[in-house]
C-alpha cells in the first residue's frame, strides 16, 4: 500500500500540480481547499504526511497544525508548509507548532519531493512504529464507539440491510457522478481532482458496498438509493 499524503492548499493550480507530483512519484494523495477541510480529511484518511499551504479560508494552516498536534495520534505527523510567508518571525512560529520543513513559494516541485522523502526516511523506523502504535489505539477506542466515530466524521451513516454503510462527502459526490457514466477523468474535471485520486475513492467504494466492479457498484447505489 502506498503512502497517503494530504495536500491542502486554497489555491487550485498549486494543489492540482502538488498532487499530481506525487502521485507520479508513487504515492497516494488527498487534497483539502481549506483549513477545516484539511482537519476533517486528517480524522478521516489518517495520511501519513501533510504539506499544507499557511493562508487558507476557514482555517489557516497554522491553526490546522496546532490543532493537529493537541491530538496523540497526530503529534508525530510530518508537516510541510507550502507559503508566501517566508519572513524569519514566520518561519519560527512555523517550527515552534511544530512543522518539519518550511518550504517558501515559488518553490522547485522537486525539493519538495527531497523533503517528503527525507521525512518518510527519518519517521520509517521507531517514530513511524510509535506513531502506528498510538493510531491503532485511537481506532480501536473508536471503534468500540460507533456512535462517536459517526459524530466524528461528520458523515450520516447509511443502512442497507444488515451493513452499517459510511460513506465521506467526497465519495457521495464520486458515486453521484459514477452513476451519470462519467469516466475517471471527466470526475476528477467536476470534482478538481486527479483521475488517479478518484479511482482511489472508486476502489474504497467498492470496497464499502463488497462489489466486484462499476457496473454492480452503480447498480448497488440505484437499489439502495445511496444517490439522487
Amino acid at each position: 500500500m502506498s503512502l497517503l499524503i494530504l495536500v491542502a492548499d486554497d489555491d487550485l493550480g498549486t494543489r492540482l500540480s502538488v498532487s499530481d507530483y506525487l502521485e507520479m512519484s508513487g504515492y497516494t494523495v488527498i487534497a483539502a481547499e481549506n483549513g477545516l477541510q484539511a482537519l476533517e480529511l486528517l480524522e478521516i484518511y489518517r495520511p501519513h504526511l501533510m504539506v499544507t499551504d499557511i493562508m487558507m479560508p476557514q482555517m489557516d494552516g497554522y491553526e490546522v497544525v496546532k490543532q493537529m498536534r493537541q491530538r496523540p495520534e497526530f503529534r508525530l505527523l510530518p508537516v510541510i508548509f507550502l507559503t508566501e510567508r517566508a519572513s524569519t518571525e514566520e518561519r519560527i512560529r512555523g517550527y515552534q507548532l511544530g512543522c518539519d520543513f518550511y518550504l517558501p513559494k515559488p518553490f522547485d516541485i522537486q525539493e519538495l519531493g527531497a523533503m517528503i522523502r527525507n521525512l518518510f526516511e527519518r519517521t520509517s523506523n521507531s517514530t513511524l512504529a510509535l506513531s502506528q502504535l498510538i493510531q491503532a489505539e485511537w481506532q480501536s477506542r473508536v471503534a468500540a464507539q460507533p456512535v462517536a466515530k459517526a459524530e466524528l466524521v461528520r458523515e450520516p451513516i447509511n443502512l442497507v440491510g444488515n451493513l452499517n454503510l459510511v460513506l465521506t462527502q467526497r465519495e457521495k459526490e464520486v458515486l453521484n457522478l459514477l452513476t451519470n457514466g462519467l469516466s475517471n477523468t471527466e470526475i476528477g474535471h467536476n470534482l478538481h481532482l486527479s483521475p488517479r485520486t478518484i479511482e482511489k475513492h472508486v476502489s474504497s467504494l467498492l470496497r464499502k458496498t463488497f462489489t466486484n466492479n462499476r457496473a454492480e457498484l452503480v447498480r448497488f447505489a440505484l437499489e439502495n438509493h445511496l444517490v439522487k
